[in-house]
């Protein structure tokens, strides 16, 4: 099984996923309520956001779903907020959160680099907030990747497979030889949608039990890709 491409999600998988967005959500859903407690708690249920353990729920919109979709289930409780105006203050709440890197990862995508693979991200964040996140993070996503999508990008979101075929063409590579990476169901989903090899990650919500029935391996972490690829050519 030849991998010459892999294809990120970025939240759970670059990044720990509950040191980032746990937070957004504290963060929007106390602007938004504005003190109504009341209000409070009807946004964190349409989200499924636990507000006694300041957690979100392991199914809910917010950990695989668009910005776009957050603000459909946001705004049943406000009505006097349209979708578009709340995705816009949705994305506006990201620029200041805190990013915890899974690896050290400047050194760990120069590794990739030199193992000759080709590098792409493929989030249902927007590209704006991608773009920002990883710069944020430390890295320069026009050198360090070939390939930087979100779900407002022209491709579509996960779980659809249109995205990460985008990211096979512009490597020039078969969907075939490309792994797709990611923490979500609709991660792998998408990945198998594309015809790629997947490989789950458990640094965002989900458990290996939940990964497992579509991924070609699960892995602790992104750190150990460089110990499985070599795995498979022994």
């Amino acid at each position: 099984m030849l991998i010459r491409g892999l294809l990120f999600d970025k939240d759970g998988t670059l990044f720990r996923y509950s040191e980032t967005w746990d937070t957004w959500c504290k963060v929007i859903l106390e602007k938004l309520s504005n003190g109504d407690a009341t209000l409070l708690q009807r946004l964190a249920d349409s989200i499924e956001f636990d507000l006694k353990s300041q957690k979100i729920k392991s199914k809910s919109v917010v950990i695989a779903g668009t910005t776009h979709e957050v603000a459909e289930h946001l705004v049943s409780a406000l009505p006097h907020w349209s979708i578009g105006a709340l995705e816009t203050f949705l994305n506006e709440q990201v620029n200041d959160l805190p990013l915890a890197e899974v690896t050290p990862l400047r050194a760990y995508l120069a590794t990739l680099r030199l193992r000759g693979l080709k590098i792409g991200v493929m989030t249902n964040d927007s590209e704006t907030n991608a773009l920002a996140q990883l710069t944020r993070g430390g890295l320069n996503p026009k050198k360090d990747f070939d390939f930087v999508a979100g779900y407002d990008s022209g491709f579509g979101a996960k779980p659809a497979p249109e995205p990460l075929l985008a990211f096979a063409k512009a490597v020039d590579l078969p969907a075939s030889e490309v792994a797709m990476v990611g923490d979500s169901l609709h991660d792998l989903m998408a990945g198998r949608h594309a015809g790629m090899k997947t490989i789950g990650v458990l640094t965002g919500p989900a458990r290996k039990e939940d990964l497992s029935s579509l991924a070609d391996v699960v892995l602790p972490d992104i750190s150990h890709i460089p110990t499985y690829l070599d795995s498979l050519i022994r």
